[in-house]
């Protein structure tokens, strides 16, 4: 029975979903083929979700390949690559009459008007290594966006450049078997891909958000790192250990995260510039070392990158499950200042930012990311300039020179060791104004006066929420975080005149000047991807002010476009 062909057309954007098991190497895959999109010319983002398993289990990359810069989450696919037997089934909710099912012959024998079956495996083995499968479904995507089979081996040749020559070779003939299986199904979906190539996109960084942040920290003048492994905070320790010598950054595995936060301190107190960077499990260990911070007074500045709890949770997966956590953590009452970026840009600048905040005012800054949005990559054409207009210097102590002393602005001169002739004192029990131990009562409510008193400096400091859509709104969304892009794209699909959507890149002290944009709205929606609705816990605690719908999800998965677009739009 012959199998008609059904053309297709894609204008503009298309999503691309590669699903396998792990250890099929699906990372691989998606690093080669946004290198090879950037090198043809086109926008390229990529998500991913993955089982917290190192065999089996189905994982999957989305890759958006644009002639725009778009980077949110769409449960659309338009091409689905299906390496493992598991993968249909795994994505079925997302396949529409349109996509086109791209199957491993050895795993799924039906075709029909949407499978095109494909040699995968038998490729492979034919070349000598099952794992080159991979490599043979770059060759095939490559035929579909007509992008040659040349491109792709110059990109292949590239990332096994440190490879045997024969690996190398076995890889390119893999890519040219691809292509050919490629050209077949383009004859036979009829396909044209339409996607305005632009060439300046060649020359455009590809860059994650785990990147994003250690970059953000070596400009905002880290010299020090502490860590404990803990997904999905860890890319931010191995690339900053990878590149430690070009960056002058000394670099410290810890035992465990009590370890890693003391180390961070010790830095600190030292003259260094120090960030830890962990996830909701670890930070929790660092708790006590976060009220030792408040009470000494000291720098800090805490990547804490989000995962599904509670305990140990979905350790893989993206929620937005600890906003309490970062406000509420340590013992006692001690300001702090919690940054909340939603793109990649933004983490790189609030990351820099966090240093001279939490020099400037001695407090913890947090850094609050969240797995999606740190395994997110995008072509970027440049990273952002960063102000580092709050930075501060230590002073050269004099003889008698008081840590503590106090100031009409709450801030104390901060000293270190060795820096001029003074003794710098630090203690965690309530101290005087050198440092020592003390329980007189008076000198204990003017150190806590002192103390809190920053946390009306770092409101000077706060940065002003931004707003996005119709300035004449009637209703408001509000969100933080990696709930961004989805949010925003919703918003301009619908071009809804009376929506509008304020973005916030700090949630804690909250920025005032948010108020009156509030108080204007008929309707204000909060989405938040926990399920307890924890910013509007905090608007209402803050200013009194209530959100009147919330939009909440906690599955492990971040908001796609459309089911916003539902959830705003289409159930009021």
């Amino acid at each position: 029975m012959s199998i008609m062909p059904v053309k297709r057309i894609f204008h503009h954007d298309v999503s691309v979903v590669l699903a396998g098991e792990a250890g099929q190497g699906i990372e691989t895959v998606e690093q080669i083929l946004m290198r090879i999109f950037k090198s043809a010319g086109y926008h390229v983002s990529a998500t991913k979700e993955y089982m917290s398993r190192v065999r089996g289990g189905t994982n999957t990359t989305e890759i958006r390949v644009s002639s725009r810069a778009v980077v949110a989450f769409l449960d659309r696919i338009d091409v689905l690559v299906a390496l493992d037997p598991g993968a249909i089934d795994h994505v079925k909710d997302r396949l529409s009459p349109k996509t086109i099912i791209i199957v491993n012959e050895e795993s799924h024998k039906e075709e029909g008007r949407d499978i095109f079956s494909v040699p995968f495996s038998k490729i492979a083995w034919e070349l000598g290594n099952r794992i080159l499968s991979n490599t043979v479904a770059l060759g095939f995507l490559a035929a579909l966006f007509g992008i040659s089979a040349e491109e792709v081996i110059v990109q292949v040749r590239s990332s096994f450049a440190k490879k045997e020559a024969d690996i190398i070779e076995k890889n390119c003939l893999a890519v040219q078997r691809g292509f050919n299986f490629g050209l077949q199904a383009v004859d036979r979906y009829q396909l044209t891909i339409q996607i305005e190539r632009n060439a300046d996109i060649k020359k455009q960084l590809i860059i994650s958000g785990h990147e994003a942040a250690a970059l953000g920290a070596v400009v905002g003048g880290c010299n020090f790192l502490a860590s404990y492994p803990m997904s999905p905070s860890t890319g931010v320790l191995t690339f900053l250990a990878q590149h430690a010598d070009e960056f002058g950054i000394v670099v410290e595995q810890a035992e465990d995260e009590i370890a890693a936060i003391n180390m961070g301190l010790g830095s600190w107190y030292a003259g260094g510039r120090a960030l830890v960077t962990t996830s909701g499990g670890g930070f929790a260990l660092m708790s006590e070392g976060l009220s030792l911070a408040g009470a000494i007074e000291s720098p800090m500045v805490i990547h804490l990158a989000q995962r599904p709890g509670p305990a140990t949770g979905l350790p893989t997966r993206t929620e937005q499950g600890d906003l309490d956590l970062a406000l509420y953590a340590g013992h006692g009452e001690f300001p702090r200042a919690i940054l909340t970026p939603g793109t990649i840009e933004d983490v790189f600048v609030l990351t820099a930012w966090a240093f001279g905040l939490a020099d400037r005012y001695q407090v913890p800054v947090f850094i609050l990311t969240d797995q999606g949005l740190l395994d997110l990559y995008q072509t970027l054409a440049e990273l952002p300039v960063v102000s580092t207009s709050i930075s501060n210097e230590p002073v050269q102590t004099e003889p008698d020179y008081k840590r503590y002393r106090f100031t009409q602005s709450g801030l104390s001169p901060r000293g270190i060791p060795g820096f001029g002739q003074g003794i710098v004192c630090v203690d965690s029990d309530e101290h005087d104004e050198s440092g020592h131990i003390t329980e007189d009562g008076a000198v204990r409510r003017a150190m806590v006066d002192k103390r809190m008193k920053k946390h009306e400096l770092l409101l000077e400091k706060v940065l002003a929420p931004v707003l996005y859509g119709a300035k004449d709104y009637k209703k408001l969304i509000i969100a933080w975080g990696s709930t961004f892009h989805a949010i925003l794209e919703a918003l301009e699909l619908q071009k809804d005149p009376d929506m509008a959507f304020l973005y916030f890149r700090q949630v804690y002290p909250f920025p005032e000047t948010a108020i009156p944009f509030i108080k204007k709205a008929k309707e204000v929606i909060c989405i938040e991807n926990n399920a307890g609705g924890q910013f509007s816990g905090l608007l209402r605690r803050e200013t009194g002010l209530s959100v009147h719908k919330k939009i909440l999800k906690y599955n492990g998965a971040p908001f796609s476009v459309e089911e916003l677009v539902r959830q705003i739009w289409e159930q009021e």
